[in-house]
């Protein structure tokens, strides 16, 4: 008897309402303990909301997304994906947390509270035996206030989470809750499991020589008009080699800058040059932190390797649910890559989106894949 029972599917339908029941008909479980769903925000998100309504019994959870991933059909764009969970050892307890702008540690430690409450294989978190997964509203630009909440009040409790996309519009991202779509908000389930996890994260970058120091910059929009002193821009665009006109989504993404946390580096990506030349970021960016360009290694190559590791460390691997950042897709797309990194996924179970920026445990970063691969 298998201990753990998922199914996924993908609606390539543009109508809402059959795209919810195409997705629902393949993974339907009656004893389901939580469904995911990633959502491309070209649909009509209230007529999804209005399609979920009362279709599945258990907790729906998800999220809109810069792009879709599963191991059947690849990296796929407009599409609905969707995976139930089935193990009578795995409880679910997801929560919504709005509004984000009002959320710190007073409500981490309410919301702590009321998991505990909830427990069912002990009276306090244990990560031997528990995990979370957070979706947060991805142009909020408070992820990093929200992940260090949790990590606090969760009193560690390995963490890992995607920020929500709109398909690179820039506009407006959702997280999905009770068949509602919700901004200025997070959704954070915790896991209670005694089925074997790992939680991983994986980078294909490393730090060269080249230092940028932050010189000028605004935290509140996440904006550097200052490098080493001198028009922010400018001073990229002469770190990696070319002209300014030159820059653009591919080349922030095959040269991203790396910060140095605890030891590791950590890729904080650029989202956009703005017409000032100033950049904009997906993460915290602040006056003095000093970057290195990054150095990009295969990452068809890397992904493959930390597959095989996964499998390696669960025998019995059931699936992945990956939170993969957008730039890391378009590195595909450039590179024409896409269709091989599809290949590599179908070694595996793997269910995911393209994020605006990745969690894992306490820290908000950038151009990483991070997830949780799950066994029985």
């Amino acid at each position: 008897m298998s201990m753990l029972t998922v199914r996924r599917g993908v609606s390539v339908s543009p109508d809402p309402g059959q795209a919810v029941q195409e997705v629902y008909r393949a993974i339907h479980q009656a004893g389901a303990c939580l469904v995911i769903l990633f959502v491309s925000s070209k649909y009509d998100l209230n007529a999804i909301g209005s399609a979920l309504q009362g279709v599945f019994r258990c907790p729906v959870i998800g999220c809109t997304t810069a792009g879709e991933i599963t191991s059947n059909a690849g990296y796929v764009e407009g599409t609905l994906v969707g995976v139930s969970l089935d193990s009578p050892q795995l409880f679910a307890h997801p929560k919504l947390i709005s509004p984000l702008t009002s959320f710190g540690l007073p409500q981490g430690e309410d919301l702590a509270r009321e998991l505990r409450s909830e427990l069912k294989l002990g009276s306090d978190f244990d990560p031997r035996n528990m995990f979370s997964l957070l979706l947060v509203d991805g142009l909020s630009m408070l992820e990093e206030q929200a992940v260090a909440t949790l990590h606090e009040a969760l009193s560690g409790l390995p963490l890992f989470g995607g920020s929500a996309g709109d398909d690179l519009s820039f506009k407006e991202t959702h997280v999905l809750f009770e068949g509602r779509f919700h901004t200025n908000a997070a959704v954070l389930t915790l896991f209670e499991t005694s089925l074997p996890f790992v939680l991983f994260q994986t980078q294909h970058f490393e730090p060269t020589e080249t230092r940028l120091v932050i010189t000028a910059s605004d935290c509140a929009t996440r904006t550097v008009t200052e490098i080493n002193g001198g028009p922010a821009a400018a001073e990229y665009a002469k770190a990696v080699g070319l002209e300014i006109a030159g820059l653009n989504s591919q080349i922030f993404a095959a040269h991203p800058v790396m910060l140095q946390i605890g030891g590791e580096y950590y890729v904080r990506s650029i989202q956009k040059m703005n017409p000032d030349g100033s950049l904009t970021f997906f993460c915290a960016i602040d006056d003095g932190l000093v970057l290195r360009v990054g150095r990009g290694k295969e990452l068809v190559e890397s992904l493959g390797e930390t597959l095989a590791r996964l499998r390696r460390q669960l025998p019995t691997l059931k699936l992945i649910l990956g939170c993969d950042c957008i730039l890391r897709r378009l590195e595909l797309q450039q590179k024409s890559l896409t269709e091989a990194a599809g290949q590599v996924l179908k070694g595996v179970d793997f269910v995911g989106f393209s994020t605006y920026g990745e969690q894992v445990n306490g820290i908000h970063v950038n151009q990483t894949l991070t997830g949780i691969a799950l066994g029985e």
